[in-house]
């Protein structure tokens, strides 16, 4: 796989919680370091994605937002 993204985070699956059309999945990519992405639920399937399986987050976007607390 190859894609210009270059925040490609290899983790696992801990949670997929199945919607009516989109599902929620989670995926580990650090100790305690989890991120979470709404896929439809044909992607899921298309994926094969099950609790314990790899997968990678892929994050791609065109600005970052910085924050500090007041």
């Amino acid at each position: 796989m190859k894609l210009s993204a270059r925040n490609q985070l290899k983790g696992t699956v801990v949670s997929i919680e199945n919607g009516a059309v989109n599902s929620i999945v989670k995926i580990e990519v650090a100790p305690e370091v989890v991120l979470t992405s709404s896929i439809t639920n044909a992607s899921v399937e298309e994926l094969g994605l099950t609790v314990g399986s790899e997968a990678y987050a892929v994050v791609k976007a065109s600005s970052v937002l910085v924050g500090i607390d007041d």
